[in-house]
């Protein structure tokens, strides 16, 4: 196998057994990076301090994640334009939080036989905020309510970053790799193939 220092740097070609003993001299863990590669990669590391930072990378990614919201602004059919310049401010600013707005038309008595006015106030709307947001579901007749949903459109364009994988657990090494008096905190790595993109895993010893 090739090893790899815990500093990255390169120890050459070794076979396994003296790669055990150099996991043991210096107190770390021997963990195969590349099963696929020839010869397979492995490297030196803690890798109970790799699982810790693993983990607070991934609550440090879930607190910088913006949590959608979905907010509600109700509208009449024949509201007068104070109010709706009024609600309309809310609702820009509900998108520029990155929250998702719900928008409800209220039908009153003969409002009923008059649908277009609330088609109407919200295709206004859909126009006003075209820059900011996308509509997510067109307006629909709910009983009494017409309603809408606009979805705040990113503004950095990238894509979600992905999860980190979990380091996957080798099976244990051939009984000759590891003697039989070794140190139980050695760690060994096994040739179990996976993906070349796996992320690294513990070689059990």
């Amino acid at each position: 196998m090739r090893l790899i220092g815990d500093g990255g740097e390169q120890l050459g070609v070794k076979p396994l057994p003296e790669a055990l003993t150099i996991a043991r001299s210096r107190e770390l863990d021997l963990v195969e990076v590349a099963p696929n590669a020839d010869p397979p990669v492995c490297r030196l590391m803690d890798f109970k301090r790799y699982e810790y930072e693993q983990q607070q990378r991934r609550k440090e990614s879930r607190r910088k994640a913006t949590q959608v919201v979905i907010k509600e602004m109700k509208f009449r059919p024949k509201i007068d334009i104070h109010d709706y310049t009024t609600k309309m401010r809310h609702v820009q600013k509900f998108l520029a939080e990155g929250n998702k707005v719900k928008l409800t038309i209220m039908f009153r008595g003969r409002e009923m036989a008059h649908p277009e006015l609330g088609l109407k106030i919200l295709e206004r709307i859909a126009d006003e905020v075209s820059e900011i947001a996308m509509v997510e579901a067109a307006p629909r007749q709910d009983g009494r309510n017409m309603t809408m949903a606009l979805h705040p459109l990113r503004r950095d364009g990238r894509s979600a970053a992905a999860r980190p994988s979990t380091p996957r657990s080798a099976q244990p090494a051939p009984a000759h790799a590891a003697p039989a008096t070794a140190p139980a905190s050695a760690t060994a790595a096994t040739a179990t193939p996976a993906p070349a993109s796996a992320a690294p895993a513990p070689a059990d010893g």
